[in-house]
Parts: C-alpha cells; sequence; structure tokens
C-alpha cells in the first residue's frame, strides 16, 4: 500500500516528503512487530540491543562507553538499560580492578539462554519483512538506505 493510503493523504506530497514518512512509517511498523516478539520476555529493543552487543563480546565485559557507541538508538539512556537488565539478572556489573571509576558489564548465562531463545524469533521477522523483495532489491534498499542516511547536510 502506497504511503499516502496509509496516512489517509488527501493532497499530494512532495517526493522528498514521501520519503521520510515512508521511512518512518516502515519504521514503525517494524517496530511493533520487533516488541510484540520481546513482550514475553519483559525487554524492550534497547535492552536486547545491549543483551546482543555484551553477547558480541565473547566472554568479555564492555564498559559503558563501548556500550553505548554500539547501541542502535544512540539517545538510549545506558546507565538505565543497564541498571534494568541487571535487576532481572540478565547482566552483572562490576567495577574496574585497573580503573575504579570504569564500570564493567558482563552478560549472564540467564541472559545468553534469553537470546538463544529469541534468535530464531528474530531471524524470522526479519526474514517476514524481507520476504517481498529478491536478494538483489535488498542489497539495493540497504545501499539506498545508506546512501539516505550518509549525506552531508551543509
Amino acid at each position: 500500500m502506497k504511503i499516502e493510503d496509509e496516512i489517509k493523504s488527501t493532497v499530494p506530497l512532495k517526493v522528498s516528503k514521501k520519503i521520510i514518512l515512508n521511512i518512518l512509517y516502515t519504521q514503525n511498523v517494524i517496530h511493533e512487530k520487533f516488541n510484540e516478539i520481546l513482550k514475553p520476555y519483559d525487554l524492550s529493543g534497547e535492552q536486547y540491543n545491549v543483551l546482543r552487543i555484551l553477547r558480541g563480546q565473547k566472554g568479555n565485559p564492555a564498559n559503558m562507553c563501548l556500550i553505548q557507541e554500539r547501541m542502535v538508538a544512540k539517545t538510549s539512556n545506558t546507565t538505565r538499560l543497564v541498571d534494568k537488565l541487571l535487576l532481572k539478572n540478565l547482566v552483572t556489573r562490576n567495577v574496574c580492578p585497573e580503573n575504579r571509576r570504569k564500570i564493567e558489564v558482563a552478560i549472564t548465562q540467564k541472559g545468553l539462554d534469553i537470546l538463544t531463545e529469541l534468535d530464531p524469533k528474530i531471524i524470522e521477522h526479519e526474514n517476514n519483512f524481507s520476504k517481498n523483495l529478491n536478494f538483489d532489491e535488498l542489497e539495493q534498499l540497504n545501499i539506498l538506505l545508506e546512501k539516505y542516511r550518509n549525506q552531508q547536510i551543509n
């Protein structure tokens, strides 16, 4: 369905406005479906992102700065996210012995188990959104989105 139909626009839209609306609307659709997957696990998308970052550390702890740098949503409050994951026993948080100002965060086995359970559901979610496009179209969409996002604004 065209974006004009989705938002029930009665006036013609400039192509630049249509692109922004299409991206925002699509992001919301993807986000809503993603949140449905995470809801039974009492996780937000940002908390899930932190767990994935920590799993990627392969057993090594990460400091708050590294987690923040790798977050998809850069505006997330990393300390608050880690605090919530700590209460759920999905991560540990310790003071670095070499630098007491540095906090090290690691994923627990419980956190790893939840990610293992979520992995096939997330893959299915990603595949569902990709099924209407062939491989070349998916590659082209990625290229175009990166080109669109990375343009320099003067």
